[in-house]
């Protein structure tokens, strides 16, 4: 499975849907950093599907989750666990540390 593709018309939707905790890449088309991610953020996504959901934001699509958010540099990842943001991380991350986001989220 794939990263989800999330916007302002879904979000809060597909994150009330869950109880896995759902990491969210929030990026942009113009950001190096984010294109270097991106490929972990999917490996990610079909490595733990079933365990957490993946998702990506646009976040120049997405403007009012970026803003709700506070999202003031890319790549930022969050991870949410019913619904709300637990963790985040800003920059480029280790597939390592990403993982252990997630699984913080899913323990705690």
């Amino acid at each position: 499975m794939s990263a989800l593709h999330l916007d302002t018309s879904n979000f809060d939707s597909t994150l009330a849907d869950t109880e896995l905790p759902v990491l969210v890449d929030f990026h942009a088309e113009w950001c190096g950093p984010c294109k270097m991610l991106g490929p972990v953020v999917e490996q990610i996504a079909s490595e733990k599907e079933g365990e957490a959901l993946v998702a990506k934001v646009d976040i120049d699509a997405a403007r009012e989750l970026a803003t709700r958010y506070r999202i003031t540099s890319v790549p930022t990842l969050m991870v949410f666990k019913g619904g709300e943001p637990v963790s985040t991380a800003r920059g480029v991350q280790t597939k390592a540390a990403i993982e252990a986001m997630i699984q913080e989220a899913a323990a705690g």
